[in-house]
C-alpha cells in the first residue's frame, strides 16, 4: 500500500514506546492510528534486539544480529513499520552499542569465548583484560565464596551448571575432577562480592551482568551493527537513539563511523551534558537525547532565591553534614571517593597497571620509579575532581582534567615529591604523553573510568543524599542551582537554535527518577519554603517510627509530587531511595532494621493523619501545580529542537523511577487540559515544521507591567508564539497579573486551543490567559 505521505527526514515529533514483552511490536501497531491523530511524526522505540528472555528494557543485548523474538521478531517490526507508514509516521529505534548481556547462555558469541578463550573469533568483541586473573574471564556469579557453593557446580555432559546459570566446558575437560575441571576452563566462577576488585572486563557503570562490546573494531562495529544498518537501508527505521556514547573509547570516532553507515539518518545520543558543557562541535549527530533541555525547562518553573530559603530549612531539618547531603559539591565529591574506592576499584586497578607500564617502558626517566599506589592516588583524585563525564579526543582535554583539579590532587599528597604522579598520569589523559598504542588505551580507560565514576557518583548516590529539592535531583540536573531565571533560558534556546536546531529534547525519560508532572509539583515549593517547612513539622508531630529526618524530607517531597499514591508505589522508590544513598543501608550491605522501619514508615504515609496533611496541603496548590505542569510541557514543545514525548504523558502523567515509570503503554481516554495542549503543540509543528525547524527562528517576546517576570514568552519564525505562566503562587501573592500586557508582533493571532479567540498589538496577559495559565497562538493574518 502507498503510504499516506512520506515520513519527514527529520522529525517533527518522537513518541517514546517501552517496549517488552507485554508490549510487543504488535501493541505498538494498534496504537499507531492514536499517536498519530496526536500528531507525532515518528515513533521512537526502545531496544529492538535480541535481549535476555523477559527484559523489561532491551539495554540488555544478547543477539545484535537479531530482532526480538519476545517483540514478534524482524516480520512483527516490518509490519509495525508498515502500518506506521500508511499513518504517516516513521520509526526511530534505540540502539545500544557499549555493552550486551554477559552471562545468560543466549549470548551466543560470549559463549563461544567462555568455552574458548582468546582462541575464539568473538574474543576480540569483547572488552576483557586477557592479561589480568591469569587470562581466565572472572564470572562473579557464585552465592558465596568457592569452597562453599562447589557443591552446587554440576558438570552435565559439556555444561557445567550452577542453579539457573549455564556455562560451556573447554574441549577435552568433561571427564576431569570437579576442581581441576574449574581451573582449566578459560572462565573462573567466583563469589559475586570479587567483582569490585577483581573483575577482568569492562562493564556498564558498575554493572557485571553488562560486558562491554569494543564498537572501535571495525569488524565488531559491522558485526554488532549490520542488522540495524539493513534496516535503515531498506527503509524500515528511519533514525537512531545511541545509547550511553560515553562508555565507548573513542565516541568521537563511533559516531563518524555510524554516520558514515547510515548516510547521515537524524541521530541523538544519549550524552549527559554538565551545567556550562557543550556538546562536542565535531560530532556529526543531530544533538542529545534532551537531559540539557529538561534541566533548562524544569529550572524555569523553580524559583532560585525560594530554593535557597528551601535549602536553609533542610539544612535545619535534617542537620546533615556539608559531606553528607547538606552541601551540594562536597556531597559529589564524597559520593565519587566513595565510588571510585569501592564499586569501582577494578576499573581503578586496571588503569593504575596501564599507568605503571606507561612509566616503565618510557624511554623518559623522569616517568620512572613511580609507585603503583602513588599512580592510584593520583587517579583517583583527578578523577574524583572532574565535573563532566568524560573528556573527548575531539576537545581539548584539559578544560575538564583542569590545572585547579591537579593543583588540589597534588595538595592530598603528604610527601611533596610523590605528587609528581598527579602530573605522570594526567600527561596521558590529556594525550600529551604520544600517540602510541600504550598511551590511546591509557586515554581511552581513564575517560571510560570517569564516566562511570560520573554516574554512579552523581545520579546514582548523590542524589539521594541532597534532596533539599528532588525535582532539581534529575539525569543532567544540576541540584546545587535548580532554578533559572527567563533570561537565562533564552540565551540557552537561542544557542540551540543556532548550533543543534534538531537536537533532541524531553521532560521524561525511562530513566528520569520523576517524571515531569512530579517533578512540576515538587517545584512549587520553592515558592512556598516556609509554608513546606511548616507542614514538615507538623506532618513529623503527627507521624511516629521515622527512620531518619533525611529520608522524612524526601519521602514526603515524594508523596506530595506523586499526590495520592498507592503505598506499594512508594515502598519501592523509598526502598531504592535508602539504599542509593548508603547512608544507613545499600544494595550490598543491607540493614534489615532500618529498611524494616522505612517500609513501616512508607506504608503508614497515605492513611496516616500526616498523609491527610500533605494531601489537603498539595490541594490548596493544585492551581499552582497546573500551571507548572502546562507551562513546562507547552515550553518543551515549542522551543527549538525535536520534543521527545514518553509515552502517557501527553495527559497526566505521574511516575517514580523505574519500573514505576516502564509500565505497558495504554494511550490516555480520559480529555484533559493537558492532553489537549500537547496535541494541538504537536499537530502545529506537524502541520508548519519549517517554523520550527532547522531553519526556524526563536525571538524572546518581553511583558510590560508589574508581574511581567511571571510571563514568559518567545515566538518562533514570526508565525507561533507560546506564553506561560512562570511561578504563579508568587504571582498570585503579588497581587496578580494586573495591567501587565504583552505586545505581539504584528498580524492577528488565534489561540490554538480556542480558535476564535483572537489577539492583536498590546494584549492584557489576563485576557491572553483566560481559562488556562498558558497560551498557545498562531498568526493568522499579516501587517
Amino acid at each position: 500500500m502507498t503510504p499516506e505521505r512520506p515520513a519527514p527526514a527529520v522529525p517533527t515529533a518522537t513518541y517514546r514506546l517501552q517496549l517488552q514483552p507485554e508490549f510487543p511490536f504488535g501493541a505498538a501497531e494498534a496504537a499507531v492510528p492514536y499517536l498519530a491523530a496526536l500528531g507525532v511524526s515518528h515513533l521512537h522505540l526502545s531496544p529492538v534486539l535480541e535481549a535476555v528472555p523477559g527484559s523489561a528494557h532491551g539495554y540488555d543485548v544478547v543477539d545484535p544480529a537479531r530482532v526480538r523474538d519476545e517483540l514478534g521478531g524482524e516480520a512483527g517490526l516490518r509490519s509495525l513499520s508498515r502500518t506506521a507508514r500508511e499513518h504517516g509516521l516513521g520509526l526511530v529505534v534505540d540502539i545500544v552499542p557499549n555493552h550486551m548481556a554477559a552471562f545468560p547462555r543466549h549470548n551466543r558469541a560470549l559463549w563461544e569465548v567462555l568455552r574458548e578463550g582468546t582462541e575464539s573469533p568473538y574474543a576480540r568483541w569483547f572488552d576483557i583484560d586477557w592479561d589480568a586473573q591469569g587470562g581466565r574471564l572472572l564470572v562473579p556469579v557464585l552465592g558465596r565464596r568457592l569452597g562453599e557453593e562447589l557443591g552446587q557446580l554440576k558438570v552435565d555432559g559439556d555444561v557445567l551448571r550452577y542453579h539457573d546459570h549455564v556455562f560451556p566446558l573447554r574441549e577435552g575437560t568433561e571427564s576431569l575432577p570437579l576442581p581441576q575441571l574449574l581451573d582449566a576452563q578459560w572462565y573462573r566462577p567466583v563469589w559475586w562480592r570479587l567483582a569490585r576488585t577483581e573483575l577482568n572486563y569492562r562493564r556498564f557503570f558498575s554493572i557485571s551482568e553488562l560486558i562491554g562490546v569494543r564498537v572501535e573494531d571495525p569488524e565488531v562495529f559491522a558485526a554488532t551493527h549490520g542488522t540495524l544498518l539493513r534496516l535503515l537501508d531498506e527503509g524500515v527505521i528511519d533514525g537512531l537513539r545511541v545509547d550511553h556514547p560515553d562508555g565507548l573509547a573513542d565516541p568521537d570516532a563511533y559516531l563518524s563511523r555510524l554516520h558514515e553507515a547510515t548516510g547521515g539518518r537524524w541521530t541523538v545520543v544519549e550524552k549527559i551534558l554538565a551545567a556550562d558543557e557543550h556538546l562536542p562541535s565535531a560530532w556529526p549527530v543531530a544533538g542529545t537525547t534532551g537531559y540539557d533541555a529538561l534541566r533548562q525547562v524544569d529550572g524555569l518553573f523553580t524559583d532560585p532565591a525560594g530554593g535557597e530559603e528551601l535549602l536553609g530549612h533542610y539544612r535545619r531539618f535534617a542537620a546533615p553534614q556539608a559531606d553528607r547531603g547538606g552541601d551540594w559539591a562536597a556531597t559529589v565529591r564524597r559520593a565519587a571517593h566513595r565510588v571510585v574506592t569501592y564499586e569501582l576499584a577494578t576499573e581503578l586497578d586496571r588503569l593504575t597497571r596501564l599507568a605503571s607500564r606507561l612509566c616503565a617502558t618510557s624511554p623518559d626517566p623522569a616517568l620512572r620509579d613511580h609507585a603503583p599506589w602513588a599512580l592510584r592516588g593520583a587517579l583517583r583524585e583527578l578523577l574524583v575532581r572532574m565535573e563532566v563525564y568524560r573528556p573527548y579526543t575531539s576537545t581539548d582535554a584539559a578544560t575538564v582534567v583542569t590545572e585547579e583539579a591537579a593543583a588540589e590532587a597534588r595538595a592530598t599528597f603528604t610527601v611533596p615529591e610523590e605528587a609528581h604522579a598527579v602530573d605522570v598520569v594526567r600527561e596521558p589523559a590529556l594525550g600529551r604523553a604520544g600517540d602510541g598504542a600504550e598511551q590511546a588505551e591509557f586515554r581511552a580507560r581513564f575517560a571510560q573510568t570517569a564516566s562511570a565514576l560520573r554516574a554512579k557518583s552523581v545520579e546514582d548516590t548523590a542524589f539521594y543524599r541532597y534532596v533539599p529539592l528532588l525535582s532539581a535531583n534529575e539525569v543532567g540536573g544540576d541540584p546545587g542551582a535548580p532554578g533559572l531565571f527567563p533570561e537565562d533560558f533564552h540565551a540557552y534556546c537561542a544557542r540551540v537554535q543556532r548550533d543543534w536546531p534538531t537536537t533532541g529534547t524531553v521532560l521524561s525519560t525511562h530513566d528520569t527518577k520523576r517524571s515531569a508532572d512530579v517533578r512540576a509539583a515538587i517545584a512549587v515549593l520553592t515558592e512556598c519554603p516556609q509554608r513546606w517547612a511548616d507542614v514538615l513539622a507538623e506532618v513529623t508531630g503527627a507521624s511516629g517510627g521515622a527512620p531518619d529526618p533525611h529520608l522524612v524530607w524526601a519521602a514526603w517531597q515524594t508523596y506530595f509530587g506523586l499526590g495520592s499514591a498507592a503505598a506499594e508505589r512508594l515502598q519501592g522508590a523509598l526502598l531504592k531511595h535508602a539504599r542509593e544513598a548508603g547512608l544507613h543501608t545499600t544494595w550490598t550491605e543491607q540493614d534489615p532494621g532500618y529498611e524494616e522501619a522505612v517500609a513501616a514508615f512508607v506504608a503508614g504515609m497515605p492513611s496516616g493523619p500526616a498523609g491527610r496533611l500533605v494531601t489537603h496541603f498539595r490541594e490548596a496548590l493544585e492551581p499552582h501545580i497546573e500551571a507548572n505542569v502546562l507551562g513546562a510541557a507547552l515550553v518543551h514543545l515549542t522551543m527549538p529542537g525535536v520534543p521527545d514525548v514518553y509515552q502517557g504523558t501527553e495527559g497526566e502523567y505521574r511516575a517514580l523511577v523505574d519500573p514505576d515509570n516502564r509500565r505497558p503503554f495504554a494511550p490516555q481516554k480520559e480529555p484533559s487540559d493537558k492532553g489537549e495542549l500537547t496535541g494541538a503543540a504537536l499537530r502545529l509543528r506537524r502541520r508548519r515544521p519549517e517554523v520550527f525547524g532547522a531553519s526556524a527562528a526563536y525571538a524572546p517576546l518581553a511583558a510590560e507591567g508589574p508581574a511581567a517576570a511571571h510571563c514568559v514568552s518567545f515566538v518562533r519564525s514570526g508565525e507561533v508564539l507560546t506564553a506561560v505562566t512562570r511561578l504563579s503562587l508568587r504571582l498570585a501573592e503579588a497581587g496578580g497579573w494586573r495591567d501587565t500586557s504583552l505586545t505581539l508582533p504584528p498580524g492577528r493571532w488565534a489561540d490554538a486551543l480556542a480558535p476564535e479567540r483572537e489577539f492583536e498589538g498590546d494584549t492584557r496577559v489576563e485576557a491572553l490567559f483566560g481559562r488556562l495559565p498558558v497560551a498557545l497562538l498562531e498568526r493568522i493574518g499579516g501587517e
